[in-house]
């Protein structure tokens, strides 16, 4: 009994002095770091060829290793004599960071969980429906997941300092007027919440939808707690607020299917046959990558008293292949027209004559002038008598 008594002191006696207590803290930083090398090395090894594990022991790494020190530092700080000076900070310090670690911890499990989603089903494929709806519900509620995780990690830090519980059990008394300054305050905040889990559920706007919103074509680039940030074309950003999707109509050109169908609009005079042209259409999408062989028709669709309106069908798997699709169109037949009926291209006509209150015999009684040929001027389409 004696041996085992004394065995007892020798290993709390440096629980009773700050430099018995720095020495044991030394020893268990020395042993956190080593114990998390070693499992992390091993972990590695063992998820090599499981993507999703391998990517969750990534993600978690640097907040495991914050928790796992500050509970083995917490060890040696609670057994510690309560009478050595300034134990108390550091234990309630260690308290603070813990709850701060294991937040931390939380949110890049919910990081882990969105990634693995996002690099097992890419977007990077032809009939990317399903994926880019998946994707949005993950993002949406991760980030409102988060926000929570993050949320009831400070309230729980907040709730280990005595003066702030007091201060709010004294506000408890007011707590309906201050319930009602904070909604005002928050409405546009808690707006955005409530629309984020709205489009994450009905989904009227999904990660890579093609839209257009106040004129600007773009694609949804990312979906935050907050807002929506659309790549135009011209690789600006156009950044709209969550709820503005909710309370505002605009153009989702991949709701349902990617699928497209794009017109191309020509002038040209009222002779041009339209056999050739049809026939060149045809040609011109035979030829043509972007075409899905789904629409190409060629019809007259406007006529004025100077020409008639051609407008080209072309159908395309996506809306970059039908624009560049367009363009080839347009320029294909503006070119066969150019070259093999350039009089037919629109024109303005003029018929120029004199008018006479005889046959023969002008105004004054003067003959009249030889008739004049029909000048043809320039190249806006119309018919005009002078």
């Amino acid at each position: 009994m004696k041996r085992f008594d004394i065995l007892v002191r020798i290993t709390d006696a440096p629980l009773t002095s700050w430099l018995g207590v720095a020495a044991l803290t030394l020893v268990m930083l020395l042993v956190a770091v080593i114990g998390h090398r070693v499992v992390l090395a091993v972990l590695r090894r063992l998820t090599r060829s499981y993507l999703t594990v391998g990517m969750l022991v990534r993600f978690v790494d640097r907040p495991l290793q914050l928790t796992v020190t500050v509970v083995l530092l917490d060890l040696v700080w609670w057994n510690t004599s309560d009478d050595l000076p300034f134990i108390s900070p550091l234990r309630h310090l260690s308290v603070l960071v813990l709850i701060a670690g294991v937040t931390w911890l939380a949110v890049r499990v919910v990081q882990a969980f969105v990634e693995g989603v996002v690099t097992l089903h890419p977007l990077d494929t032809s009939d990317n429906l399903r994926t880019r709806a998946l994707h949005t519900k993950v993002h949406v509620l991760a980030r409102c997941m988060m926000a929570v995780v993050i949320v009831i990690g400070v309230g729980a830090m907040l709730m280990t300092i005595p003066d702030v519980r007091q201060i709010g059990a004294s506000l408890l008394a007011s707590a309906g007027v201050a319930g009602l300054v904070a909604g005002i305050a928050a409405r546009p905040v808690l707006g955005n919440l409530i629309a984020g889990l709205q489009i994450a559920i009905s989904q009227p706007v999904r990660i890579d939808d093609v839209v257009v919103i106040q004129g600007e074509w773009g694609r949804v680039e990312a979906i935050t707690g907050t807002y929506i940030a659309v790549r135009i074309w011209d690789e600006r950003r156009l950044i709209v607020p969550l709820q503005w999707f909710i309370e505002n109509s605009f153009q989702n050109w991949t709701r349902s299917s990617a699928q497209i169908i794009g017109s191309v609009f020509i002038w040209v005079d009222f002779r041009m046959p339209m056999a050739p042209l049809r026939e060149e259409l045809v040609r011109l999408c035979e030829s043509a990558s972007e075409w899905d062989r789904r629409v190409q028709v060629l019809q007259v669709c406007d006529a004025n008293e100077r020409a008639m309106q051609l407008r080209a069908l072309v159908s395309s798997p996506d809306s970059p292949l039908n624009w560049d699709l367009r363009c080839k169109v347009r320029e294909g037949l503006l070119d066969f027209i150019q070259r093999e009926y350039p009089q037919y291209l629109p024109r303005t006509r003029a018929d120029l004559h004199y008018p006479a209150d005889t046959p023969g015999q002008g105004v004054d009684g003067e003959p009249l002038a030889p008739a004049r040929p029909e000048p043809e001027l320039g190249a806006a389409a119309g018919r005009t008598t002078l």
